[in-house]
């Protein structure tokens, strides 16, 4: 995609709904200006991914692909674009999107598919074979399954830079609503009283059960342990 630029000097003020851009590699430094309204949309398109032909006027064309973007966070806005130069036919590493295609089993059972890595690390055998994102089929993974980088097929010509065993995409357990997630901290707390001795399990299976709740349960056990308290004071006494 072709974008117009008027060379422009450090500090040199700038002609109304133009923005600042500089364009850079190993070699060279390009200061320059770009329409705000033609970039926002031809970046909306094109993303970090899409190759731009930046055409100085009266100058060189080159081509570049988008490196940062400086927004104003009030406007919402660019207000600066930073463009690294490349060259055709030679290898460069990018950052490509990660998406999903198909539903998986695991979501067919209530689970979630989770992207893990949103961008993932390739290289490109050159500017015009970067590919515009990255496509994982996920439906034939289940409930507990994960695709690696390693494992995603990747167009033709184009490496990972990424670790082989970083999990991209998971497939997670169904969401607890809030009463399981209730009943599931209650089962844990009663747990935790029978191991520390204050509840029996009888009194434990009555609680997950739901014939007593928890603080009836606990009551009682304090009555219990206030009235064996009680009767061994009054045997005492007996003995004296």
């Amino acid at each position: 995609m072709e974008l117009k630029a008027t060379p422009r000097k450090s500090q040199e003020k700038l002609a109304e709904g133009m923005i600042p851009a500089v364009a850079y590699n190993k070699e060279k430094n390009v200061s320059f200006a770009i329409s705000r309204k033609v970039f926002d949309r031809a970046f909306r398109q094109q993303g970090t991914t899409g190759l731009f032909d930046i055409v100085l006027e009266g100058g060189e064309t080159f081509p570049a692909l988008v490196k940062a973007v400086q927004m104003d966070k009030r406007r919402r806005e660019a207000i600066h674009a930073d463009f690294y130069m490349v060259t055709y036919g030679e290898p460069i590493e990018v950052s490509v999107p990660v998406h999903t295609s198909g539903k998986s089993q695991g979501e067919v059972m209530g689970g979630l598919v989770d992207v893990v890595v949103h961008n993932l690390a390739v290289i490109a055998p050159g500017p015009r074979r970067i590919p515009q994102e990255i496509a994982v089929d996920v439906t034939r993974l289940n409930i507990g399954d994960h695709v690696t980088a390693g494992q995603i097929k990747l167009p033709e010509g184009v490496k990972l830079a990424a670790d082989e065993d970083l999990v991209v995409i998971s497939v997670l357990p169904p969401r607890l609503t809030a009463e399981e997630a209730e009943a599931e901290a209650q089962a844990a707390q009663v747990a935790g009283l029978v191991a520390a001795g204050t509840l029996s399990e009888e009194a434990a299976a009555a609680v997950l059960e739901g014939d007593a709740s928890l603080d009836e349960v606990k009551a009682d056990a304090v009555e219990a342990q206030n009235q064996e308290s009680t009767d061994a004071a009054e045997a005492g006494n007996e003995q004296q």
